[in-house]
């Protein structure tokens, strides 16, 4: 099963032109407020009609500007989780829920699909509380049995986690991913978080002004982000501009270094990025003199700011971020990074 996406929209400041196929598990879209991903997930839905384009779900065609289609919402197939959850403040969980079960005429029929879904959803004994008399979580979990009772063939999330607190937020997220691989079919979910898309997703695709600048497995994707604008949403502190030396060399101006990579250098290189965690002092490789600039406490760890020797004084510090009870008394005078940890990044 698969969602293939290929449309355009004008939204005034931008155009989103969107191109890319999502296959069974959880893949999200990670991008920062305002690029584009809602929209995106509201022209699946059929909320938002795009300009021009095709959407085409399992095979099924749902828009097609040259072929003049456009399913309404209610014959997509497509259940839709809003930020807020939309829950009908009027109603109980278990109204709520049968709302999902309008089509089905066959009483015992309904009333068998909400006892199951009560149960998958861990909602049994609140069958009759309205959504301001839930906890978030529940609230979150009475919306996703309403849409799931229908037996949709595609989820989509937009910020599922975005109206809880942070500790309920990360107790609920191993909760949601169980659920949501216990669906079976897809489900695209939008996101800013980067931690949220990391722990969730089977694939993640990088949104940045209306356009999918990348697409890969997650892990690949932090492994190996390939743009500037992928390497920032991914979390990378330290990046820098850069220029092609050799199939395996690279010179970082601002800094003062040439770095050896794993990955081979091609043509078309723009910068280089470094992630805070992966400085050694015992590093062999890459290792270079240091100086101690300044340091940042966190809960659990310590950003320690140093510039290279020959680093630019107007150039931003490079961070390196470490825990706690690995910080030495004294900051050492040099620095390392394995070559397989530059980042090289094309746009």
């Amino acid at each position: 099963m698969s969602l293939r996406v290929d449309i355009r929209k004008s939204l005034g400041s931008f155009t989103l032109d969107v191109d890319f196929t999502a296959g069974q598990g959880i893949t999200s879209l990670l991008g920062a407020s305002g690029c584009g991903k809602s929209m995106t997930l509201k022209c699946i839905a059929g909320i938002e009609k795009p300009d021009e384009g095709r959407i085409e779900l399992d095979g099924r065609v749902l828009f097609d500007s040259a072929q003049g289609v456009n399913l309404p919402p209610q014959q997509r197939r497509v259940g839709y989780l809003f930020q807020n959850y939309a829950l009908f403040p009027n109603m109980t969980v278990r109204q709520n829920i049968l709302c999902g079960l309008n089509r089905e005429k066959d009483r015992s029929a309904r009333e068998r699909r909400l006892r199951d879904m009560l149960r998958r959803m861990q909602l049994e004994g609140l069958e009759e509380r309205k959504p301001a008399q839930l906890s978030g979580g529940q609230q979150q979990r009475a919306a996703l049995a309403r849409i799931l009772v229908s037996d949709p063939q595609i989820l989509l999330l937009d910020e599922p986690f975005s109206a809880l607190d942070g500790h309920l937020r990360d107790s609920l997220k191993v909760e949601m991913r169980d659920l949501l691989q216990r669906f079976g079919r897809e489900v695209l979910m939008v996101t800013h978080d980067r931690g949220e898309a990391y722990n969730m997703s089977r694939e993640i695709a990088v949104m940045d002004a209306g356009r999918i600048l990348t697409l890969k497995p997650t892990k690949e994707l932090f492994a190996d982000p390939g743009s500037v604008q992928a390497a920032i949403l991914t979390g990378c502190k330290n990046i820098a501009a850069a220029r092609r030396v050799d199939e395996h060399t690279v010179e970082v101006p601002d800094w003062g270094v040439r770095l050896e990579t794993k990955q081979q250098v091609n043509e078309g290189l723009c910068a280089v990025g470094l992630r805070a965690h992966y400085f050694n002092p015992n590093a062999v490789q890459n290792r270079f003199p240091v100086r101690y600039v300044e340091e940042m406490e966190e809960p659990f760890e310590t950003i320690l700011q140093f510039r290279y020797a020959a680093q630019r004084e107007d150039s931003p510090p490079v961070w390196w971020r470490l825990p706690k009870e690995k910080k030495s008394a004294v900051f050492p005078a040099e620095l390392g990074i394995a070559p397989a940890n530059i980042l090289l990044l094309y746009e």
